[in-house]
């Protein structure tokens, strides 16, 4: 063992001499800024996109309006794999499309096969003939027209 006058006899000094500092105003500013982004973009979404009932029927309009014009291509598109499976393009309008002007009417929530689905009620006018039918809509990577039924 060494003996003998050392530089530092007492020890190093503590380097932090006062108390600690709280953090908690910047942790719960964190906290509630996260909180506020998150509501935003969930309202932001809402309208940029609209909710379900708005996508139906826009899907809906462009799917009969598509139909009655002789476009199979867009009404195609539009409809989902199970009626796709089940009807070639060249049967889709004697499946879904009636005499007149398509008109879409009103929406009701509602299922199918368990999963949430859209009514969308159609009003088919043949100068003064009305017919009414209801799509079936579903969300299916996009909303999709998933079934007819003639309602009056």
């Amino acid at each position: 063992m060494t003996t003998g006058p050392f530089l530092y006899d007492d020890g190093p000094a503590p380097l932090h001499t006062a108390e600690p500092r709280q953090r908690n105003g910047l942790v719960l500013g964190l906290l509630g800024g996260t909180a506020l982004f998150s509501v935003t973009m969930v309202v932001l979404m809402n309208v940029w996109n609209g909710n379900g009932a708005d996508q139906s029927r826009e899907v809906a309009t462009v799917f009969t309006a598509a139909l009655s014009q002789g476009d199979l291509t867009t009404s195609y598109a539009l409809i989902c794999d199970d009626v796709r499976a089940a009807v070639p393009p060249d049967q889709l309008a004697a499946e879904y499309l009636q005499p007149g002007t398509p008109q879409v009417t009103g929406t009701q929530s509602s299922e199918y096969e368990g999963a949430p689905a859209e009514l969308v009620t159609v009003r088919w006018d043949d100068a003064g003939t009305v017919t009414t039918t209801e799509l079936t809509l579903v969300p299916e990577g996009g909303t999709k027209v998933c079934g007819t039924r003639v309602t009056g």
